[in-house]
């Protein structure tokens, strides 16, 4: 049941538990930042439904020109 579930939601799962853990940290600050844990949980479980669908790539060339162009692009406000 597991592997099938694994398989079949892989992204959504993935989402989820990374949503978990950054609102675990989260909730360690404090208990008002339970609605931060719900929007972190909302939005990793958004970015692996698109992963499922096939609509989100991660490509890690394209991750770090991304980066690299924020980091240019904020570099003035430090």
């Amino acid at each position: 049941m597991w592997n099938e579930l694994w398989e079949r939601h892989k992204g959504r799962l993935i989402g989820v538990a990374s949503g978990l853990f950054l609102g675990i940290i989260y909730l360690i600050s404090g208990f008002w930042d339970m609605l931060i844990v719900a929007f972190l949980i909302a939005v990793c479980t958004y970015a692996g439904n698109r992963y499922d669908a096939g609509k989100l790539k991660l490509n890690p060339e394209e991750w770090t020109d991304r980066l690299s162009r924020l980091a240019d692009r904020w570099k003035w406000f430090r």
